[in-house]
């Protein structure tokens, strides 16, 4: 169909429920790190979808598993098994060493998947419900997520907001464990917090969770809904630390563009679950299972952890090097290709003069521009995003 003689804009304003600022832009299609919108016009992707399409776009080898699949069996609900389902957990058990799995729709589905598991294994072994999550995170929209979230103002007007979350400053090991009495079951957090303005975890921090975790028997939730998936250079950002958790989100990067999310646990933890206490319709169909498994095997036939590794490497250098002659530059933080660069200015003016330059960037946590592409992203286009981004910096001084 052709879209340029439809004024999108206008069903959007007159029909789509009020809640997001969208740019004045429509997109019909993509390539890689390339997108285009109705009009043509061509721009470099380093938002991916929100850090989703961590294959780039339109992946030939994703696009023909999906094809495929929808023309052999798309649905079937979980009453039954389905070879795509099968495999793909059987995939994540092996990659992460979590034996247990449970497919969602989103990360917001998996967050919710994971506190319930958390409060099962909590319940069965005489400890309270309460978990402790940490300020400046992100777990979701969902009631439950926004609660564990925290945050005031995604709270507003949704009162009564469910209970049983308790906050903590991030990197701060002992202001959780001054929180822990018997009505705590569990510790959630973001190895890396995303839309806090990518805060990667001390090593030291880490480590300190999960032996006191292990001491109090206490369930380890860790939050890889943007970081997993190859994000940060390895396939889960806690393999950086060295730390394994008890329980563990998916999704974003999972699908490489289709919805699906998963929840991981430990046979330890998961055991807790028992029949009936979980369940989902449209999670792990067929159809999202085989794009996930394709996504996976791109990353590993590709080479993508490496790619993540050495591009986001050099950006982050390239970046550092920039901060003497840009002094809007505070700091630069990340690990492979989820990098946060705080400035001094608004982070929205920069990205919004970025967009003008036909590159697709994000702004969180208000002076933090989030630069998350493909991890397959040609050096020739993070090299432009660079150039652009120093440019916008500039213009908006």
């Amino acid at each position: 169909m052709d879209y340029s003689s439809v004024d999108l804009h206008n069903i959007d304003q007159k029909h789509y429920l009020p809640t997001f600022k969208r740019y004045p832009l429509a997109f019909k299609k993509g390539l890689g790190s390339r997108i285009w919108d109705v009009e043509g016009n061509e721009y470099i992707d380093v938002l991916a979808g929100i850090a989703v399409n961590n294959v780039g776009h339109c992946h030939p080898k994703v696009a023909e598993a999906i094809s495929k699949q929808a023309h052999e069996l798309m649905h079937i609900s979980n009453f039954y098994v389905s070879e795509p389902q099968m495999l793909l957990a059987q995939k994540l058990a092996h990659l992460s060493g979590l034996e247990r799995v449970f497919f969602g729709n989103s990360g917001a589905e998996a967050a919710e998947g994971a506190i319930k598991i958390a409060r099962k294994y909590a319940s069965k072994n005489g400890r309270g419900p309460k978990i402790i999550a940490m300020k400046n995170a992100f777990h979701g929209r969902t009631l439950a997520t926004v609660a564990a979230t925290g945050k005031k103002a995604m709270m507003n007007g949704f009162d009564p907001i469910p209970e049983g979350f308790i906050h903590a400053p991030f990197n701060d090991f002992e202001a959780v464990k001054n929180l822990i009495t018997d009505e705590i079951g569990g510790i959630m957090l973001e190895p890396i917090q995303g839309e806090g303005g990518i805060n990667p975890a001390d090593q030291e921090y880490l480590e300190q969770l999960r032996a006191f975790c292990d001491e109090q028997n206490l369930v380890l939730v860790f939050d890889e809904v943007q970081t997993g998936i190859g994000r940060t250079g390895k396939m889960f950002a806690h393999e950086h630390y060295g730390v394994k958790p008890d329980v563990m989100t998916l999704a974003k990067g999972l699908g490489g563009g289709v919805p699906v999310g998963a929840v991981l646990a430990s046979e330890k933890v998961g055991s807790a679950i028992d029949w009936g206490d979980h369940g989902t319709t449209f999670g792990g169909n067929p159809l999202v299972c085989a794009a996930s498994l394709a996504v996976l095997g791109v990353i590993e036939s590709e080479n993508l952890l490496q790619e993540a590794t050495e591009k986001g490497a050099w950006l982050m250098s390239e970046l550092h090097d920039a901060k003497e002659d840009f002094p809007e530059i505070t700091e630069v933080r990340g690990k492979g290709l989820m990098i946060g660069v705080e400035l001094t200015l608004d982070a929205k003016a920069v990205v919004g003069t970025m967009l003008e330059h036909k590159v697709l960037a994000n702004a969180t946590a208000g002076h933090v521009v989030r630069l998350v592409p493909p991890l397959n992203i040609p050096m020739e286009d993070l090299k432009t995003t660079l150039e652009v981004l120093l440019k916008s910096i500039k213009a908006n001084r």
